[in-house]
């Protein structure tokens, strides 16, 4: 198996650490695998997934009940909104979600190898270097109008889409950070904080989306200000967690001398971790993107676009699942516990077998359609 990321950091342990931690590692490998074993790290990784579900979904749900906002102003600014976010997330979003992804692998290990410092250098750092990935980004979206006519869009959407990707501008730099801390409390299975700031940004969004959009008459504009001012509360909620809980006292996000080192190793990991996660989010966006080619292209890329909304739901379960098991297999490994990991990496795949094979499962008991139709 591939040699932990910090092994070399777990050298400068004391002696007598590495010592138990490699006479506990030599006792786990011999030992059987058994029930209570599979069944504990089902656990571990069901303490993760379980309230990463409401968190993920939780923040999905602000641009979802955006557009469903958005959906009542009428065909054209739903459309144009529509066209926006997948725009806005093939050439930002999915970007900054990717290049965060890196965080598990280095937070992860840290915090498994001891070296709690580190991991507030590595956060310091991904910050830093998502802030500056944003701005170039940033300026890529005040063009979107011009760029969708380029591509041969509708030009009244492409203008609706324009208004609306330049107002999501403020939105960029809070979901960066916002990705970032999710990490790095992550891996550090410090979940109950991220999901009571992501249900309280949703609470506080509802309101705030409809003061915008209706009583202040901004239209789509103030959808996309709302989901702003959203992700910048659960920022800030995040934010006052991390500076003052003692839960993270010895990991506290503070500028070091590692700091600048660490963003070398975070590019290194970000890069391929958002290779990876654009594909994967690229070819439903652009099927969006291509509907504002079809004949009549308000209403199938309104159309496209629910349809998309609610299967996307269903994404976060499974996704929830393989972050737990990020989480844990990360945290093994950087503890030298290579057995471990493989069990967590393992269960995982089990897990999404189960999940995939759910309609299989039915068939199992009654091979008449009628009876297996979900």
């Amino acid at each position: 198996m591939e040699e932990p990321l910090l092994a070399t950091a777990n050298n400068c342990l004391d002696h007598q650490g590495s010592s138990s931690e490699v006479a506990e590692t030599s006792s786990s490998s011999s030992s059987l695998l058994t029930w209570e074993v599979i069944s504990s790290e089902i656990k571990k990784v069901a303490y993760i997934a379980m309230p990463m579900v409401v968190t993920t979904v939780s923040q999905y749900m602000l641009r979802v009940i955006s557009v469903m906002m958005i959906g009542h102003l009428g065909e054209l600014s739903l459309s144009g909104a529509a066209i926006a976010t997948s725009l806005t997330n093939v050439t930002g979003f999915s970007l900054l979600l990717g290049m965060a992804s890196a965080l598990e692998t280095l937070c992860g290990q840290a915090y498994g190898a001891r070296r709690y410092q580190l991991m507030g250098s590595y956060t310091y750092g991904a910050i830093i270097s998502l802030l500056l990935v944003c701005i170039p980004i940033s300026i890529l979206w005040i063009f979107t109008e011009k760029l969708l006519i380029l591509i041969g869009q509708d030009p009244l959407i492409s203008h609706e889409a324009g208004i609306y990707s330049i107002c999501l501008i403020p939105t960029l730099f809070p979901y960066a950070i916002l990705q970032l801390l999710i990490r790095y409390l992550l891996t550090q299975s410090l979940i109950y904080p991220m999901l009571l700031s992501s249900v309280a940004a949703l609470v506080f969004h509802i309101p705030v989306s409809w003061i915008l959009i209706y009583k202040f008459e901004f239209g789509s504009a103030g959808a996309a200000l709302g989901i702003g001012l959203s992700y910048w509360l659960n920022v800030i909620l995040l934010g006052i967690y991390v500076k003052y809980a003692s839960s993270c006292e010895k990991t506290r996000i503070v500028f070091s001398k590692d700091v600048f080192p660490s963003i070398r190793e975070f590019f290194r990991f970000g890069i391929p971790s958002a290779v990876m996660i654009c594909l994967q989010w690229w070819s439903y966006e652009l099927a969006i993107l291509l509907s504002g080619l079809l004949p009549n292209p308000q209403l199938e890329t309104s159309v496209l676009t629910i349809c998309f909304v609610v299967a996307s739901l269903h994404y976060y379960i499974p996704y929830s699942f393989s972050t737990g098991a990020s989480t844990r297999v990360s945290n093994e490994l950087g503890a030298g516990h290579a057995e471990a990991a493989r069990l967590a990496a393992w269960l995982a795949t089990f897990l999404a077998v189960i999940e995939v094979a759910r309609s299989a499962r039915k068939r199992v008991f009654e091979r008449r359609p009628q009876l297996t139709i979900e």
